[in-house]
């Protein structure tokens, strides 16, 4: 299975030979009554040594013997060699002893293969038996051996999994964590231990960040008051990012125009797209 990222635009072109991101961490028994923490996760790792990134990733779920029905994106991350990025997934809502603390990406949408409504927030992964797997893009992943997987898990009882044989079964007090790095067999590489949830420290890198001064002829409102970001030029490829990277929303915008945020929560955001085909970036505050 592929797992150095060779395609363009998923890492720089010196990245190519080591670095690579793989599912480092799965906890499924989010939320029911007796587990250890509130939410399931998903956390990925760059166990290589250089940069690594992830441009139009997916994490994509399946139940242990059906199809993959339900992703999430990713924003565009670099994680440097041994940095984390913890996903914070569904939950029961029962339970948990803790929350997780500072999750890098909180899903928010869940999006369906099939075309209709994502249901809930974020995947109900399957407590004892399923599988996940980190894809290059949003086309729905069929094995472990799909062109687009850069990772797969199967645990419990999976009917798919790298290598000879599935990962052990999480449970409400443990997950499935990487123990001896990624030798391309889930049998071998994942022990269930208890919880370790690790977010990335310090700031995390997002690609198409590139300045965060203002810019002439992007945005005139840096203080957003009414729920609408007003634009002093036509912006295309239009992107807002939380402050760790998760991006919340796309358009594109006409010379002039507005973009309502109403749906977005109070505090700061980063805002990118491209004028004139130049790249700009600006931080917003809406209050």
């Amino acid at each position: 299975m592929k797992k150095v990222f060779t395609f363009i635009g998923l890492v720089s072109m010196t990245a190519f030979s080591n670095a690579q991101i793989v599912i480092n961490e799965i906890y499924t028994g989010g939320g029911l009554l007796g587990a250890a923490i509130t939410n399931d996760f998903i956390e990925l790792k760059n166990i290589g040594s250089s940069n690594a990134s992830l441009n139009g990733a997916t994490i994509q779920y399946a139940s242990s013997s059906g199809a993959f029905t339900q992703y999430n994106t990713i924003p565009n991350i670099t994680l440097t060699p041994g940095q984390t990025y913890l996903i914070q997934q569904g939950s029961d809502g029962l339970g948990g002893l803790v929350n997780l603390l500072n999750p890098n990406l909180i899903v928010t949408v869940l999006l369906n293969f099939d075309g209709s409504p994502g249901v809930g927030v974020g995947i109900g992964l399957s407590l004892t038996s399923g599988k996940v797997a980190l894809a290059s893009n949003a086309t729905q992943v069929t094995s472990p051996t799909s062109t687009n997987v850069l990772d797969f898990v199967g645990y419990g009882s999976a009917n798919q999994f790298e290598g000879a044989g599935s990962a052990p079964s999480p449970t409400i007090l443990n997950s499935i964590s990487r123990t001896i790095g990624d030798t391309n067999n889930n049998n071998v590489d994942f022990t269930a231990t208890l919880p370790t949830p690790q977010s990335t420290s310090g700031t995390l890198a997002v690609n198409d960040i590139n300045n965060l001064s203002k810019k002439a002829g992007f945005i005139k409102n840096s203080l957003v008051k009414n729920d609408e970001i007003i634009f002093d030029a036509e912006v295309k490829n239009l992107k807002v990012y939380t402050l760790s990277g998760q991006l919340v929303k796309t358009a594109s915008v006409k010379d002039g125009a507005s973009l309502n945020v109403a749906e977005l929560q109070k505090g700061n955001y980063i805002v990118t797209g491209l004028v004139n085909n130049q790249p700009v970036s600006q931080k917003i505050l809406k209050d």
